[in-house]
């Protein structure tokens, strides 16, 4: 007992399990990406199909019009290592309607995400006036608004960060809640942008491929260029 000279000394114990447990791991996190697409049918079909072809854990996917009417854009919540968004990238690229794409990992930017919820004041009646009230006070404090009220239930709407919503969500839920919709999450970078001005979807494409090259990592796009929306 406590032998440190023959076979396996503790010293060497401990650099082994040093070694092991001192080995990079992937660092999962979650990434938001834009990506311009062109207003066609089917656009949202193929970006989704390509997604699901190669097993990507997407949080949200949600599109939207810009200033520009031939183009819409996307915002993606992805969860995954730098190796999973490198790839989400070069693949987005790939496809026809998709005329840029930008990831806000080093960029400041501002987050929203709206809800609508419905939840329950069912039940005796002092019992229900005081639920309502407390859901009332609830939704004041989080900035939210109550938008429909009826005889067992409030509608609530809040938007906010990701966090907020579900921080809200948490407290309301020993209330009951009766139904849920979220919008997902969209997403713009601080500060003022260099606008797209008069620049075509043609002339935005002919600047990706031009850019592009499978044999090459995706090129890094400054957030800068994603016109405002």
């Amino acid at each position: 007992m406590g032998r440190c000279g023959g076979g396996l000394g503790f010293s060497q114990l401990d650099a082994y399990h040093w070694t092991v447990l001192s080995e990079p791991y992937p660092t999962v996190m979650r990434h938001v990406i834009a990506a311009l697409v062109t207003n066609e049918p089917g656009v949202l079909a193929q970006v989704a199909g390509m997604f699901a072809a190669r097993g990507f854990n997407i949080d949200s996917l949600v599109v939207g019009r810009t200033e520009n009417p031939d183009l819409s854009r996307m915002t993606i919540v992805v969860n995954g290592d730098d190796a999973v968004l490198e790839q989400v990238r070069k693949q987005l690229q790939k496809l026809v309607p998709v005329v840029k794409v930008v990831d806000y990992l080093d960029s400041a930017f501002v987050e929203r995400d709206l809800m609508l919820v419905q939840v329950s004041t069912a039940g005796d009646q002092p019992a229900a006036g005081s639920k309502r009230s407390e859901l009332v006070e609830l939704a004041n404090l989080f900035r939210a608004k109550v938008v429909d009220v009826w005889g067992d239930r409030l509608m609530i709407e809040i938007s906010g960060t990701a966090d907020k919503v579900e921080a809200f969500i948490d407290l309301i839920e020993p209330y009951g809640i009766l139904e849920l919709a979220r919008t997902g999450l969209i997403a713009m970078p601080r500060g003022r942008l260099a606008g797209s001005g008069g620049t075509s979807v043609a002339a935005l494409r002919l600047r990706r491929n031009a850019s592009s090259d499978d044999d090459d990592p995706a090129p890094t796009v400054d957030p800068k260029d994603l016109p405002p929306s």
